[in-house]
């Protein structure tokens, strides 16, 4: 007995040890309310594209310092100890890299004699003059830099566009998945009724069938949005990282509004631009304006790579040999100390007469891709003017449609008040009265369609114009 009441008292302690972190855990498992600026900041935090393109700009930046550094001076310092022979004969040689004597001793006859030599040089050669060849090139990479800035900074702007819109699509989702339970509600309680007046003997029993067969049908309804709603979760958990059981969209606000039948106050005002306002600050355009000017500095740098270089050389060196002056042979060892400096200055004028070719070839090449990144540019600019277009209609017509809903809704809902207690009073037949229904079901629907259409035509028009920032802050 008295085992027993101490396990039973561990297994008490344990449990209150444990109720703190169970209760974390069930803290961390809830769900939170996100706002649109909040996904996107995650989103922004977690998509590895994001980081691949930010470690490739600062590749781009390191390739500018890698430019500048190319044209330091090239100084090489050796030493070399020497044992061979020194056996030549007079006359001239095209060497290939290799010299077969280092101190052209000339003797009658062949003399294979060891002797011992030592060299030590440094070496210096520096561009003096590059005609603007090294402005070329920093030039370049610099413009590299841009252009992966700009590739950074399009995939981050449409990373925004597409969390935006599915943060959109959730909150419509959302709102018909409660005009589905809504639906779901209302048919519940007709079967209700209907189940009562057909047992009483009032209607006929398939009123009860056909009702029942509605309900299902409203039900099926809630269980196709619900799917959606999961689904549009799982992408948005894709984006930003965070699992789509942890995420809560509030849309009560957009709810209340349906319920006071108040359909303008949609919970933003997005303040609107010019057509063409900020096209140049606009990332979709900005990355081919980068791009373009990429070309132009290639094409500048292949104009500097094929003119004339004036290079400053300078070499000062030391030798020993074990050969005096006389050809006389000592012992190989006293060859490895330096016994004669030298030094050696001068400016090297450099060219390929065969430029003016490769640098016509080079030209042509390069210049055809700045035409065609000219046209990258103009192609891209008609798109998001035809985004712009079709979301400024989108717009109008959406306006239109919330200007109906009132009436819409409020007919609706007085119609099918009046049908339930005609149907209740024996004058009208099921049908009409689910035909009610129905209407007041399309009635809302319409109402969270004309809102959708109406925030994300705002938001392409918003994309379009470099103002998608502006509009995320207007959400609510």
């Amino acid at each position: 007995m008295v085992s027993f009441c101490i396990r039973k008292l561990l297994w008490v302690c344990s449990l209150l040890l444990l109720s703190p972190s169970l209760s974390l855990l069930a803290q961390q498992a809830s769900p939170q309310s996100y706002s649109l600026p909040a996904l996107i900041d995650a989103a922004q935090h977690h998509l590895p594209v994001l980081r691949q393109k930010k470690a490739l700009v600062d590749a781009a930046k390191a390739g500018i310092r890698d430019a500048r550094d190319t044209y330091l001076p090239h100084s090489y310092l050796g030493d070399e100890v020497l044992v061979g022979s020194d056996n030549a004969l007079p006359g001239s040689y095209y060497s290939f890299g290799l010299i077969p004597s280092v101190s052209s001793g000339i003797n009658p006859a062949n003399n294979s004699q060891a002797a011992g030599g030592n060299m030590a040089f440094f070496f210096n050669e520096y561009d003096l003059v590059t005609f603007g060849l090294k402005r070329a090139t920093v030039g370049r990479a610099e413009a590299d830099e841009n252009l992966s800035q700009a590739d950074l900074d399009r995939e981050t702007y449409l990373v925004k566009w597409q969390v935006a819109k599915l943060y959109l699509d959730i909150r419509k989702s959302q709102l018909q998945l409660g005009i589905d339970s809504e639906n779901i509600s209302r048919y519940a309680q007709l079967y209700t009724v209907i189940q009562a007046v057909t047992q009483s003997g009032i209607k006929p029993g398939a009123d009860s069938a056909l009702a029942m067969a509605e309900l299902s049908g409203a039900r099926t309804s809630y269980n196709n949005t619900d799917g959606q709603l999961r689904q549009l979760y799982e992408q948005l958990g894709f984006f930003t990282g965070i699992p789509s059981d942890r995420v809560f969209i509030d849309t009560s606000r957009i709810q209340n509004n349906l319920a006071d039948k108040r359909p303008g106050g949609i919970g933003m005002t997005f303040p609107g631009a010019p057509a063409d306002s900020g096209q140049r600050a606009n990332p979709l355009i900005d990355y081919y304006l980068k791009q373009h000017s990429l070309y132009l500095q290639t094409e500048n740098l292949v104009k500097k790579s094929y003119l004339p270089k004036i290079m400053l050389t300078g070499i000062t060196w030391a030798r020993g040999s074990s050969i005096d002056y006389q050809g006389k042979y000592a012992s190989v060892p006293d060859g490895w100390g330096y016994q004669r400096y030298n030094y050696l200055a001068g400016l090297t004028l450099s060219y390929n007469l065969f430029d003016i070719v490769h640098r016509r070839d080079k030209e042509a090449v390069v210049r055809n891709e700045t035409v065609a990144s000219e046209y990258d540019l103009q192609q891209q600019q008609l798109s998001l003017q035809n985004v712009g277009n079709k979301a400024e209609q989108g717009i109008l017509t959406a306006a239109k449609n919330l200007g109906e809903i009132p009436i819409q809704i409020g007919a609706a809902q007085d119609a099918f008040g009046q049908k339930s207690a005609q149907y209740k009073a024996g004058i009208i037949n099921l049908v009409d009265l689910t035909n009610a229904g129905y209407v007041l079901y399309r009635a809302q629907s319409e109402y969270v369609q004309a809102v959708s259409d109406w925030l994300l035509a705002n938001l392409d028009k918003a994309a379009a114009n470099g103002n998608l920032d502006l509009f995320i802050q207007t959400i609510q």
